[in-house]
């Protein structure tokens, strides 16, 4: 009985200590290289097949989805919300298909920096997909992509 006493302890500090050492290490891990989508919008890859996040000169998101080979292919039943702006009065987008791709029903709100939200179902009985990032519509200096969709290696991410 004594030795599960004492082994909880240290079980405890172990279960403390680990998580911090592990935040304190450098980052010595790769990364995979970022890549833009055909237009020059935001891949996400958390679904397959891919989809490309873009923002039009109109303030419209345009969703392309992807093959293997980074081709655009024409949605096949999936459907998309993204939710983004202020969360205390959101703005929130529905998509239709326009062509090969799907257009957002109505502009991002106002302003050049917010979050977003990305809910993609790809198929009536899977799963939603949900991807969260900044929409940051300025330009980067060095790789002249809106940051949203930034192409240089700088984390964009904690760990």
């Amino acid at each position: 009985m004594k030795i599960k006493l004492l082994a909880l302890p240290l079980l405890a500090a172990l279960a403390l200590y680990l998580p911090v050492a592990a935040a304190d290490q450098a980052h010595d891990h790769q990364h995979a290289a970022k890549t833009a989508g055909p237009n020059g919008g935001r891949l996400l890859t958390a679904l397959e097949p891919h989809a490309e996040f873009f923002v039009t000169a109109d303030r419209k998101v345009r969703i392309t989805f992807l093959d293997e080979n980074d081709r655009p292919v024409p949605p096949s039943g999936q459907s998309v919300t993204v939710t983004a702006g202020d969360r205390a009065a959101p703005t929130r987008l529905t998509f239709v298909r326009a062509g090969d791709v799907l257009i957002s029903d109505g502009p991002l709100p106002a302003g050049n920096n917010f979050p977003a939200v990305v809910q993609i179902k790809p198929a009536a009985d899977t799963k939603t997909v949900v991807v969260r990032f900044n929409v940051n519509l300025s330009l980067c200096p060095d790789c002249r992509h809106a940051e949203y969709a930034c192409l240089c290696d700088e984390h964009d991410h904690a760990h």
